[in-house]
């Protein structure tokens, strides 16, 4: 194994850092040896190992016109009409399997 001889000097908010090294200590990893993982990660994908891009769009209802929202209400009731819905309990369990939960 290489000798480990560089150092890495980042600012990250206080409360992310906690939270991070709390499920690192429940997983005995140490923070050091995740930057690692995460640094050859990186050189395995050439480039970051997870997406990064904007999340789905979420419709702010507080910003929309009235025909805006009609528009808005037609689409979900065109939805439920066409059998394209799933029951509530099936969506928290695909949103908790999606974010890990």
């Amino acid at each position: 194994m290489a000798t480990k001889t560089a150092n890495l000097y980042a600012r990250i908010e206080p409360d992310v850092k906690n939270q991070a090294e709390s499920i690192l200590e429940d997983l005995g990893i140490s923070a050091s040896s995740a930057i690692t993982m995460f640094y050859k990660q990186i050189i395995l994908h050439r480039g970051l190992p997870f997406d990064v891009k904007l999340p789905p769009k979420i419709v702010n209802l507080s910003k929309l016109t009235k025909e805006e929202l009609d528009d808005e209400i037609n689409k979900g009731y065109e939805d439920m009409v066409e059998g394209r819905i799933i029951d509530s309990k099936d969506a928290f369990l695909q949103l908790r399997k999606k974010h890990g939960l």
